[in-house]
């Protein structure tokens, strides 16, 4: 059964903007039990489909800042996405309008966590930066610590 969905948003030949396939593939080498993960283009009808029916979703994402600091990480819900970001990936909309679009049709889980990175580069390209990889292992040790350890609350982490 699966109980939590990790969602990744990027694209691997965008140099940064693949963070999240990096993090998908650290977290598919060694799974967490009933969490499946999925990598989507971002746009909200993709983000809707792959966190419908669990109750807990976790998004990993690109975002450009101003002034940036490559490879911080950032751990929110949408509400609090960070000042001055925007998504790094090549979707015209983002996060924040998927979950409108959600409420609107009540298709939101009852936890969403956005997990955002600061990109360097999201020109055309394949490879992550120095900055941006070293994150990874962050991420991922961040998603695992939410999402881990099974009938345990998030409160209680």
């Amino acid at each position: 059964m699966t109980r939590a969905v990790v969602i990744g948003v990027g694209n691997e030949y965008r140099r940064d903007d693949g963070v999240a396939v990096a993090v998908l593939a650290a977290l598919d080498a060694d799974p967490i039990p009933g969490v499946r993960t999925v990598l989507c283009d971002g746009e909200p009808a993709a983000l809707l489909d792959a966190w419908s029916e669990v109750d807990t979703a976790v998004v990993v994402d690109a975002v450009l800042c101003e002034p940036a600091t490559p490879g911080r990480v950032w751990a929110s819900t949408v509400d609090g996405w960070p000042p001055r970001a925007v998504p790094a990936s090549s979707h015209a909309l983002g996060i924040p309008d998927a979950v409108r679009l959600g409420a609107a049709l009540g298709r939101v889980p009852k936890e969403l966590v956005v997990y955002a990175v600061e990109a360097a580069e999201v020109g055309l390209g394949t490879g992550l930066t120095p900055a941006v990889r070293a994150a990874v292992p962050e991420v991922v040790r961040a998603v695992r610590d939410r999402l881990g350890n099974p009938g345990e609350s998030p409160a209680t982490r």
